[in-house]
């Protein structure tokens, strides 16, 4: 016999009783705390600054369109937001394919050292990027002198940087999710001669696409709301990503008062990434999930 979802969500509530009330108060207040200030932002970013500094929830009189033109084109944020574009979009991949390989050997691989190589991956977790901004300036300034496009004030060098980072919560993720795949494929695709490389990419990654789309959209929003790590390495204004150039923007605007482009700004940063996360919300809840249901 089947049951209606409301009479299963009925039972549930009845069984959890005051924690389901309790549960529930917390997400909406979460949820409250998390929307209100991107809808101040995005309001602001059409408004005027005498709008934004007057009644801070009136609607505009009239769209000012033109806060992202000078966002874009005064202030630069077009060409900020590519070099991000560029940055994320090499270190996204080059994490997810180290990251997937190393993964998948820790998992699926056993051989002397194998606890231990895990556990040295997985304490990058616990190793605050700020203890490290010092001396990794200077990694990257001497292997700069060695391999001049990999070196401080480039985007290949921030690239390495970001999948070094990115390096430590991917195979702690991954090696959760290869360890429930099922052994069956793999041996019956080695008994017919296939590979390891052959087994791993034409066989294990497509069955762990629902882990690798989740931590790939987890890589993307940490890696494009980095701030610290390219404010060390790249000083030259014209390589700097969007972060440096909305705090850039944010600066300038206590001198010059142009808060209406800076929201445009943070308009313009804040986009790409919730459309990315609404595009992608069910692969990401699945893949969050299916390690756990296996």
């Amino acid at each position: 016999m089947y049951l209606s979802r409301k009479s299963v969500r009925k039972d549930r509530r009845t069984r959890l009783g005051p924690l389901s009330a309790l549960s529930h108060v917390a997400l909406m207040v979460w949820t409250v705390l998390m929307i209100v200030p991107i809808l101040w932002t995005f309001l602001a970013s059409v408004k005027s600054e005498e709008e934004i500094f007057g009644d801070a929830w009136s609607l505009p009189a009239s769209l000012r369109w033109d806060n992202f033109a000078r966002a874009w084109e005064q202030a630069h944020i077009g060409q900020y937001m590519l070099n991000s574009v560029i940055v994320v979009s090499f270190s996204t991949l080059g994490t997810m394919l180290l990251g997937s390989m190393a993964a998948y050997v820790l998992a699926r691989y056993p051989f002397r050292g194998n606890r231990a190589f895990y556990l040295l991956f997985v304490s990058g977790l616990a190793f605050p990027v700020y203890l490290a901004l010092t001396p990794l300036f200077f990694v990257v300034q001497n292997m700069g002198r060695v391999i001049p496009f990999i070196g401080l004030n480039t985007h290949a060098g921030v690239v390495l940087v970001y999948i070094a980072y990115s390096m430590p919560f991917t195979i702690f993720f991954l090696a959760a999710f290869f360890r429930t795949l099922p052994t069956a494929v793999a041996e019956a695709a080695l008994v017919d001669g296939a590979s390891h490389t052959r087994i791993f990419f034409q066989i294990m990654l497509p069955m762990a696409r629902p882990g690798l789309v989740s931590i790939t959209i987890f890589n993307v929003l940490g890696q494009w709301n980095q701030y610290q790590l390219p404010l060390v390495l790249l000083q030259e204004r014209d390589k700097w990503v969007l972060t440096q150039g909305i705090a850039d923007i944010s600066t300038a605007a206590g001198y010059d008062q142009d808060w209406s482009a800076l929201f445009a700004a943070l308009t313009l940063a804040i986009l790409p990434m919730l459309v990315v996360y609404t595009v992608f919300q069910r692969q990401i809840q699945s893949g969050l999930t299916a390690g756990a249901l296996k």
